[in-house]
């Protein structure tokens, strides 16, 4: 697969801009962090050559200067709030990203509960962190924020939340999610600072939309895409058009806030040492960028990926139809549509003709394997077998998996767990071609391409069973499926 961003570039400049930017404030920089530390693969996806956990690594050559701060809207606490992508609640997700950083060095300060007025589950959870010694601190709600300046910037507003102790030089403030008060807390902090004769800054550390280059570039409309269900909306930043007679993207939120963040530093110093919500980012992912054709391409794939999700968010109820409608909209603009991604085009067809549920997956080199369901394998096990054999060099006529290690799995299914379809899923036959292995060596050959896998896209005609999708997820499979629900068998 070609490269399209210089990831090693990305961390020495990134990790030395930061570094400047903290040195700009003197005494400390809050840094705060949107997005995913770890794990980006959204990222990775429309910036080939952009590896999942960049972020950290360029944090990690700053680690000796670097506190976390981990922050929680109590409000979420309270109401269970879930990740959809890790399908763990909020307080669940905040003491496994503690656990994430310290498993990597980073040293993590403290917890912060915003929005904090004494919900239960919140203070339950508060107790729970400080029974594990780690230090928690309580920020409140402020009327009238974020509007009410003089409140907001007084010892009854800001002055009222607790003051978090912090020894390191580079403050990075992460959140399970978006709404937690990063950028609130970082304000909170900067104003006790001041106040305490403490030199510090604010920074941000958005990955995406990003700021130099153009609004409607493919890497930046994809952002659009994944962000549908939040309305974020790139737009020209005016303030730093204004100040530098220069054109850069942000997106709306910032640009709505940032005459709020505006009178916020002028309360605290006087003055305000940015210009515009631009000049607040330090994020130099633009400049990494070495060859824009292949970063296109990959955005226009995840454009239609994204279509695809917010399709079948759709039919299982957890998205609204607007969502579809938006990334219509930036299909268009894209001037793309589902016919440019090879394995629908292939899964469709193959569907219509046969009648039956089918799938599809592009290789790394290009070469496209479909599958259809049969007697006993479901469309998308089948796909893995055709696939794996495929990359081994193993005739498709050669049975990779015995009946021996097909049958004691179709009983289990029917007879002890109530099944009533003996068809394998995709778990089913990876554990089957793994018992096969031990005996065979075609099996064997097929079961080590399984992280050739790693990157491809698939296609299915009809959508998928929750064990399916999380195999190809844990396989680093790119996979998309027809909005159209079939039996639980398929």
């Amino acid at each position: 697969m070609r490269v399209g961003f210089d990831n090693e570039k990305y961390l020495k400049m990134q990790s030395k801009y930061i570094e400047e930017r903290i040195n700009k404030f003197g005494d400390k920089l809050y840094l705060e962090f949107g997005g995913k530390l770890f794990d980006d693969y959204h990222a990775s996806r429309v910036l080939p050559g952009f590896e999942p956990d960049s972020k950290l690594r360029m944090l990690m050559k700053l680690s000796d200067r670097v506190e976390i701060v981990i922050v929680i809207n109590a409000a979420d606490i309270e109401k269970n709030k879930i990740r959809s992508d890790l399908g763990i609640t909020y307080d669940e997700d905040a003491l496994r990203l503690k656990s994430e950083f310290e498993s990597r060095g980073f040293y993590v300060g403290s917890v912060v509960l915003t929005h904090y007025a004494g919900q239960s589950r919140a203070a339950d959870f508060k107790e729970r962190l400080e029974k594990k010694n780690v230090k928690v601190y309580l920020h409140y709600t402020i009327e009238g924020y974020p509007a009410n300046i003089p409140l907001i910037v007084s010892d009854e507003g800001y002055g009222k939340n607790e003051y978090i102790e912090t020894t390191r030089s580079l403050v990075v403030v992460t959140a399970p999610g978006p709404g937690s008060g990063k950028m609130a807390t970082c304000l909170s902090q900067l104003y006790h600072d001041h106040k305490r004769g403490i030199k510090a800054g604010y920074a941000k550390y958005e990955t995406f939309p990003i700021w130099n280059i153009p609004l409607k570039h493919p890497v930046n409309l994809a952002y659009e895409a994944a962000t549908a269900d939040l309305k974020d909306i790139n737009m020209i930043d005016p303030f730093h058009l204004e100040a530098y007679g220069e054109t850069t993207v942000n997106y709306n939120r910032d640009i709505e806030i940032f005459p709020v963040l505006n009178a916020i530093f002028e309360g605290i110093y006087k003055e305000n040492p940015y210009k515009s919500p631009t000049d607040m980012g330090v994020n130099m992912a633009g400049n990494c960028i070495v060859d824009d054709e292949v970063c296109c391409k990959a955005s226009y794939q995840e454009i239609i990926r994204r279509y695809y999700t917010a399709m079948n968010d759709v039919i299982r109820g957890k998205a609204k139809e607007n969502d579809v409608y938006k990334i219509e909209l930036l299909m268009k603009q894209a001037k793309i549509s589902t016919d440019d991604r090879k394995v629908t085009v292939a899964a469709k067809e193959r569907a219509e003709k046969l009648g039956v549920p089918t799938a599809a997956i592009e290789l790394s080199d290009g070469t496209v394997i479909t599958s259809k369901t049969t007697a006993l394998l479901g469309a998308s096990a089948a796909l893995l077998l055709n696939a794996l054999k495929f990359l081994g060099g193993v005739d498709h006529d050669i049975r990779v998996i015995s009946p021996e290690a097909i049958e004691p799995i179709q009983e289990l299914k029917t007879k002890y767990l109530g099944g009533k379809n003996p068809r394998l899923h995709t778990d089913e036959v990876l554990i089957a071609l793994s018992i096969s292995a031990i005996n065979d060596g075609h099996a064997k050959k097929a079961l080590e391409q399984l992280p050739k896998l790693k990157g491809c896209q698939v296609h299915t005609s009809v959508m998928l069973s929750e064990v399916d999708i999380k195999t190809f997820k844990k396989l680093g499979v790119d996979l998309t499926s027809e909005p159209i629900i079939k039996g639980k068998s398929n």
